[in-house]
């Protein structure tokens, strides 16, 4: 989990420098989209972006602009991959990763989605901009990004037995019924000594009820002597 922090504190880092080339950024697409005759539909997808950048690009500042976008969602991509290896999480965190996963696919349309407040992204563009060509694709990040923060702090509230390897990729979940989970806790929690003194009890009260029973043949036996020889002694006629 740390390692996944990083790496996503990393890309923010990169995407405020890139926030501050917006400016920059939606230039290189008014430009690139007038070099491919591509007025009128906006950019809606980060495969339009990379069709500009390989086919449409004419000067280095655009290219770098375009570059450092893809550059981007190239790391939330990996990034995202990598989520699915940390730990096993729930119905919300699965539902967050594919978001982040189906935002990030090429060939997504980006057209509908914008970034809210906090985000100011779309606010730096003109109306017809936000409406009508970029307002996609410059929130694209921001929402990630968000989603991204936003699996972090649910996985976090999850129990600690979900762990996964992250180096090897391999998740490790241990089931188990609350009945064994509560007999292992009783078990844990009593000492040694409690054990000892348990069996020694038992073992007393069964010496006990041994001796007890021993005790009980032998009074039987005794009764039963002195009543056969009550019968077997001379028998005399009652005096007149």
């Amino acid at each position: 989990m740390n390692e996944v922090k990083e790496s996503l504190r990393n890309i923010e880092q990169t995407y405020k420098l890139f926030r501050q080339q917006q400016f920059t950024f939606v230039g290189a697409l008014q430009h690139t989209r007038e070099n491919a005759h591509d007025m009128i539909k906006p950019v809606a997808s980060i495969s339009q972006v990379q069709s500009y950048l390989d086919y449409h690009c004419n000067n280095s500042t655009d290219k770098r602009i375009l570059n450092m976008f893809l550059n981007i969602c190239d790391d939330l991509s990996k990034l995202c991959h990598k989520l699915e290896t940390v730990r096993s999480g729930n119905d919300i965190t699965n539902g967050i990763l594919e978001r982040c996963k189906l935002l990030l696919r090429h060939n997504n349309d980006l057209s509908t989605i914008r970034a809210k407040y906090p985000h100011d992204v779309v606010n730096h563009l003109s109306c017809d901009e936000a409406k009508n060509h970029y307002g996609g694709v410059v929130s694209l990040i921001p929402i990630v990004l968000d989603c991204m923060k936003e699996w972090i702090t649910h996985m976090e509230k999850l129990p600690l037995r979900m762990l996964c390897n992250v180096s090897g990729g391999s998740a490790v979940s241990e089931k188990r019924t609350p009945q064994d989970a509560l007999t292992r806790a009783a078990i844990s929690q009593t000492p040694p000594s409690a054990h000892l003194e348990a069996q020694t009890s038992t073992s007393n009260k069964d010496h006990i009820q041994a001796q007890g029973s021993k005790h009980v043949q032998k009074k039987h036996l005794n009764d039963t002597e002195n009543h056969s020889g009550k019968l077997k002694g001379p028998w005399k006629p009652p005096g007149r």
